[in-house]
């Protein structure tokens, strides 16, 4: 009987993408209707989003940010929509966009470029308005997955969550109202692959504790991938899916053997660059042949970065929240993380 859930689970899934059929085809003219619900990509001369699996490349004016409504038409080649025209824009402000605004808007006040930006983008996963050198430099030095917001931030608040709530109620009570938090969380950071997974893992592993069960990591990110993909079966192509589930995957097997053969390192350095390498050895093949680029230090420099990236999400986050009520005193805490973020920029600086 223990079976049967994830026989039905992979049943399930077999007859969604059996019966799953691209919605476009190239050479076909279409309208999409649409919210935005992630955060567009900003380059030079044009912003990204994606719409139904396409890439729609748009030109930087009018501005269009994560909730917005927008109706575009154009023609589909190789996922993605050519010549777009913008036929509709409409700005979306509901409660969860506007705590987002202001957040971010905290975060630009405290601090100078590309300070509030890397903050911006590791506790909110707003990437927009990274400087284009600075978003050079975390591409070459391989640390550009650091500045979204992804698992380890969902990990973080639900940690917090958790831990916080437990002071006024029992950890049964707790646990339901960090997993609401979590999804919370996700829809403020910007509802995209890594974070549905890792909201889904952590609300499988608290939901667990709930009823008292003991759940192992190999379980959530399974039953994770499985629920996604049954969700939207067009995930299995997304290169973002593809990583997030290889980079864990890989952590799992390999970190714990990569772990015992450096146990002569200190503690701090033996975890942050296990995890680091681990995770490096199944993603690496994948962006270079996606991509083209790979740094050979990448996992060095990632463990140099990684005991920064916690405390700046923890301090940042706690920071911008007061500053929603208190401004004066919520930049003084965002203020904090300077010292942070100036290590993170000096050290991928170092490695360009």
């Amino acid at each position: 009987m223990k079976y049967v859930l994830w026989i039905g689970l992979v049943f399930v899934l077999l007859l969604r993408l059996l019966a799953f059929k691209q919605p476009y085809l190239d050479g076909q003219k279409i309208r999409i209707r649409s919210f935005v619900s992630s955060e567009p990509i900003k380059y030079s001369d044009s912003q990204l989003i994606r719409l139904y699996e396409l890439k729609i490349y748009l030109p930087l004016y009018p501005e269009i940010n994560y909730g917005d409504y927008i109706e575009v038409e154009g023609v589909v080649n190789e996922n993605e929509l050519k010549d777009p025209v913008v036929r509709e824009i409409r700005e979306t402000r509901g409660l969860l966009y506007n705590v987002r605004e202001k957040l971010l808007e905290s975060i630009k006040i405290a601090l100078p470029e590309p300070h509030a930006s890397l903050v911006a983008g590791v506790t909110l996963g707003i990437k927009s308005g990274i400087p284009q050198d600075f978003s050079d430099i975390l591409k070459k030095t391989g640390t550009a997955h650091v500045v979204v917001a992804s698992g380890m931030n969902v990990t973080l608040v639900a940690g917090f969550l958790v831990n916080a709530l437990t002071l006024v109620f029992s950890r049964k009570k707790a646990i339901p109202l960090a997993v609401f938090g979590i999804w919370v969380y996700a829809l403020i950071s910007g509802f995209d692959a890594p974070i549905i997974r890792a909201a889904i893992m952590g609300s499988f592993a608290f939901i667990a504790q709930r009823v008292g069960r003991v759940v192992f990591a190999w379980k959530g990110l399974i039953f994770s991938a499985l629920i996604m993909l049954i969700i939207n079966p067009g995930w299995i192509r997304d290169i973002g899916f593809i990583l997030s589930f290889t980079a864990t995957a890989s952590i799992l097997y390999f970190e714990p053997k990569i772990r015992k053969r450096i146990s002569f390192l200190p503690k701090i350095i033996r975890e942050n660059f296990s995890t680091s390498l681990s995770a490096q050895i199944a993603v690496s093949p994948i962006i270079y042949l996606t991509f083209g680029q790979f740094n050979i230090f990448s996992p060095l420099i990632n463990t140099l970065i990684a005991p920064v990236i916690a405390p700046m999400t923890i301090i940042a986050g706690m920071g911008s929240l007061v500053s929603i009520i208190i401004p004066g005193f919520g930049k003084l805490i965002i203020l904090l993380v300077y010292p942070l973020t100036s290590y993170f920029i000096w050290v991928v600086k170092l490695f360009t």
